[in-house]
């Protein structure tokens, strides 16, 4: 039985973030149809995950494509919201 950072469950912190960011990315272009609430949710999500993931040093590439993704779905539909309402 091997021991190790291999076996830690923080080994998913870099594909959780980067499916989450991914699907969130998604959800912010469809902002108009669907709500701003899964994108926000998903997206704060996929930072929180890469944060993680990044802290620990395991999967950087995909924790930083997840900390892009993720933040750029939060960020979307707040300055769509923004420009819309002014």
């Amino acid at each position: 039985m091997a021991t190790g950072s291999a076996d830690s469950p923080a080994t998913l912190y870099g594909p959780v973030s980067l499916v989450f960011g991914t699907v969130a990315l998604i959800a912010a272009v469809f902002a108009g149809f669907i709500g701003i609430a899964i994108p926000l949710l998903f997206g704060s999500l996929a930072v929180t995950f890469a944060l993680l993931g990044l802290a620990r040093k395991l999967n950087r590439g995909q924790c930083a494509i997840g900390l892009a993704t993720g933040s750029l779905s939060v960020l979307y539909p707040i300055f769509l919201a923004a420009a819309l309402s002014a």
